[in-house]
């Protein structure tokens, strides 16, 4: 038996510097390997480069081997031939890989028809028991921005399953999911192993790592420094960073008193209720959140969190009831960090240039940027990239960066560390809660991590129950 793909020495590397040393992997049939480690660590390059899609700049450099024969060194591009159909990749953004033109259904249905070879007719059927399967049915004549970020990611998951290649490459596949949705993924993945496939999965999320099992690698500044069998590294690590990365669980920080609201309500939401198309998301919602006040919001997937942030914002109107905001603050007082940085950011305007115009048009403090910029670890260099050319979880970074620079009186955060590992995670919603207390800013704070809301919220909502 051979492995189904195997890297030799691959590293990936720009003109100056190496981003990922050199490693070797082999995926077996019905195995899995985990690659864990922080945002910007280099686990996603490596993916990238195990597939032949690099940002511009850089590139990999070592031998890659598919079962099917092809051989190969990082730079060349014969294997972009077997997308689709020997190796499948469901990326960390949902939106790289939806087509903002074609309805859910027709996404899925079009890899059955064109990669499968199945009639239009039984391709259609075909997806239409997988949008079921994954509980987004009443998303399929709808586009992929009208769909929700959790949404958008099982549409995502359904048209790269659908071609059956026996290995696939996931980059955060649960990331913004439920608990439940969280265990339909995985049941999906590991059916997919059962079947003879191979899967090497990033992921922050260690409970995935744990039911997934096989193989684990903790990755830190693009070196492996620990791996072997899930439960060896994650239930007996033996490096430092490891463990560190272990204690970042929400369920594990210390849980902090609720502070005791004071003042004017920044926001007052009055029997509130929303619906999307004809569907009621929830109804008879009463709630204030005042100056420095941390509101928690959870719910399953598809009840309406969102929804209440944009409603709040005056981006979406409700069907009744009434909010009411500060009324001396200005409009631009009132941010959203999204669920999805990339729909935040131009694609074709640098980070720098995005600060910089902010910075003019606002009449900012632009020194407020580097104390910024080193307190969410964030290297400088990066002010150059295009949004495109950095990881999830710095560009979500950025987001919250430019969301400080603008002292805002009310932040709806929704889910804004779901592309962030757990370190990380940790010290960006302690930065959100400390600025909360310190600028008295009220935070809508939006999560499908029940441990994660219990530990920081002075008020908790729970939708869809």
């Amino acid at each position: 038996m051979k492995p189904l793909l195997s890297t030799r020495a691959l590293a990936i590397r720009t003109t100056t510097a190496q981003l990922v040393e050199p490693l070797s992997i082999d995926l077996w049939p019905g195995k899995v390997l985990t690659i864990i480690g922080e945002t910007g660590s280099g686990k996603s390059l490596f993916a990238q480069g195990i597939v032949g899609n690099l940002p511009a700049g850089l590139s990999a450099h070592g031998e890659i081997e598919l079962a099917g024969g092809l051989r190969e060194q990082g730079q060349a591009s014969g294997r972009r031939a077997a997308w689709g159909r020997e190796l499948a990749v469901l990326p960390q953004e949902p939106w790289l890989s939806l087509d903002p033109t074609m309805r859910a259904l027709d996404q899925v249905a079009e890899t059955y028809r064109y990669v499968v070879g199945k009639s239009a007719q039984a391709s259609r059927q075909q997806s239409r028991q997988d949008l079921t399967q994954l509980g987004i049915e009443q998303a399929e004549a709808k586009f992929p921005f009208q769909l929700s970020g959790g949404m958008a990611q099982r549409l995502a998951f359904a048209a790269t399953h659908a071609g059956g290649a026996k290995v696939l490459i996931a980059d955060e596949p649960t990331k913004g999911l439920d608990s439940a949705r969280i265990g339909e993924v995985i049941s999906l993945l590991q059916a997919g192993i059962a079947d003879g496939g191979a899967l090497l999965i990033i992921t922050h999320d260690i409970e995935v790592a744990r039911r997934l099992g096989g193989e684990v690698m903790i990755m830190l500044k693009g070196r492996i420094i620990e791996s072997g069998s899930a439960s060896q590294v994650l239930d007996a690590p033996t490096h430092e960073y490891t463990r560190r990365l272990l204690n970042a669980d929400p369920a594990r920080w210390p849980r902090r008193e609720p502070s005791a609201p004071s003042g004017e309500p920044v926001v007052q939401v009055r029997d509130l209720a929303v619906e999307r198309g004809e569907r009621v998301l929830f109804e008879g919602l009463t709630f204030d959140a005042r100056p420095g006040e941390v509101v928690g919001v959870t719910g399953p997937s598809g009840c309406g969190k969102s929804t209440l942030g944009d409603v709040i914002l005056g981006l979406m109107q409700a069907r009744s009831g009434s909010v009411s905001k500060q009324r001396n603050a200005p409009r631009v007082a009132f941010q959203k960090l999204y669920q999805d940085p990339v729909a935040a950011f131009a694609p074709t305007v640098t980070l720098g240039r995005c600060l910089d115009d902010l910075v003019r048009l606002h009449r900012l403090d632009a020194s407020r940027i580097d104390g910024l910029l080193a307190r969410l670890r964030l290297d400088r260099g990066l002010l150059a990239r295009l949004p495109g050319n950095v990881s999830g979880g710095e560009l979500q970074r950025f987001s919250l960066l430019r969301v400080l620079l603008l002292d805002p009186v009310f932040i709806f955060a929704d889910e804004p560390s779901s592309r962030l590992d757990l370190i990380t995670q940790q010290e960006m919603i302690e930065l959100l809660v400390e600025t909360a207390r310190e600028r008295r800013t009220a935070v809508l704070l939006v999560s499908h991590d029940e441990a994660l809301i219990e530990a920081v919220a002075d008020q908790r909502i729970r939708l869809g129950h």
